[in-house]
């Protein structure tokens, strides 16, 4: 995740510190706490062509109970767990969720919400906030049926604009999330219309990512030019929000050629100075987290180095606390996600980014070449921008990869 207006614009938000904070600066990678994504229900009332658990409106057999559930909150709690993304299918599906959401507030662990919108009624709004979830997350992928048809339902877009209202009446905090495709990048001009007419104060861009239904939406997969021509429209747009005092959030999310794109930009926009300052934050982040800084428990208690990618499993909560099994370098695989250096691809080895980027996503590359540790097809940097004897100082930055 890149914090567009923190780094760009120099804008403090809430959770900068959980990515870029000084705790991190001399703390080894192996022993970062990570976010942990809990697919609490796989079950989903909508249909979504992206949709990384391939969820269907179903009972999914051998969910984790209530009693588990809670034995893993308590377990995240204290191993120090940050931050519990709550995510699905559709997560409110889920009958006891309140219930889990109010134990967690309980034991000190914030909680994050995602969710597609549709089921949040006045009255649900309400109990969201009561329980003391810290944040929601609604997906907006387009306007009107844009969005209906990217999530297969009529009137979605509406029933998610709905909830987004219903949360901001009650003083949830909610914002926003658009992944971007060849079927939603037209309605970018019209989302940031969107995000200052709803007073929406926080927007997530995700990138696509070959996983569940979204592997067959591989072609929908932006073209590199197409890619950073977008990426860098948020740039522009939140640099316009800040230009105008407007207190808006924006983030990119799943591509972290992002962060070095950005570091581009301020090198040439505001200097070396400034620009050195951005890396470090950067290099202080680490780029790619999975197995690092974020983890996912999927509905069956199945722990992954993220919620992408189910097709590695590191253990399961029902044979092993989370905290063990985050710890367990022993497990080979666990090791290989924290220390992959090594492991990655000949174009990651000779980047000068790698540093802030480390590889990006295996998932995609997984889905896109069969092998765990090859090469991300959605890094769209040129090979000029990559190669390490580069003048930092006065590089041109391409358009197209090379």
């Amino acid at each position: 995740m890149l914090g567009v207006s923190q780094l760009l614009c120099g804008t403090q938000t809430e959770t900068g510190h959980l990515r870029y904070g000084a705790q991190l600066q001399h703390q080894p990678r192996a022993e970062r706490r990570p976010v942990v994504v809990w697919t609490t229900t796989r079950r989903c009332n909508l249909h979504c062509m992206h949709c990384y658990s391939d969820s269907f409106d179903k009972a999914y057999p051998g969910e984790l109970t209530t009693a588990e559930a809670r034995a893993m909150l308590e377990d995240l709690a204290a191993f120090g767990v940050p931050v519990l993304l709550l995510s699905g299918g559709e997560p409110l599906l889920r009958p006891d969720l309140f219930d889990l959401i109010a134990h967690a507030h309980s034991l000190g662990l914030r909680t994050t919400l995602s969710t597609n919108g549709t089921l949040i009624t006045p009255e649900l709004a309400r109990r969201i906030k009561e329980v003391g979830c810290g944040y929601v997350g609604i997906s907006l992928d387009g306007i009107g049926p844009h969005h209906d048809k990217f999530r297969g339902k009529r009137g979605a877009f509406e029933e998610a604009l709905a909830g987004i209202r219903n949360c901001r009446a009650v003083g949830q905090r909610v914002g926003l999330r658009l992944t971007l495709t060849q079927r939603t990048v037209a309605d970018l001009p019209a989302i940031f219309r969107l995000i200052e007419e709803e007073d929406i104060q926080r927007a997530c861009f995700y990138h696509l990512v070959y996983a569940g239904r979204g592997r067959r939406i591989m072609g929908d997969q932006l073209a590199p030019e197409e890619l950073r021509t977008a990426v860098e429209a948020i740039f522009a747009q939140a640099q316009d929000y800040a230009r105008h005092g407007q207190d808006i959030e924006l983030l990119t999310v799943d591509n972290h050629a992002d962060g070095a794109l950005l570091y581009l930009r301020v090198l040439r926009e505001q200097g070396p100075e400034r620009a050195a300052a951005v890396r470090a934050l950067l290099r202080r982040s680490g780029g790619n987290s999975s197995g690092v800084a974020i983890g996912h428990v999927d509905n069956l208690g199945n722990i992954h180095p993220d919620q992408f990618t189910w097709n590695v499993t590191l253990g399961n909560i029902r044979e092993q606390p989370f905290s063990q099994a985050w710890s367990d370098l022993g497990n080979p695989l666990m090791a290989a996600f924290k220390e992959r250096r090594a492991l990655l691809p000949g174009r990651c080895q000779g980047c000068r980014f790698v540093d802030i980027c480390n590889g990006n996503f295996r998932a995609r590359a997984w889905a896109a070449t069969g092998d765990l540790w090859g090469e991300d097809p959605a890094c769209y940097l040129t090979d000029e921008e990559i190669a390490p004897a580069a003048d930092e100082g006065g590089m041109a930055v391409s358009t197209a990869r090379g």
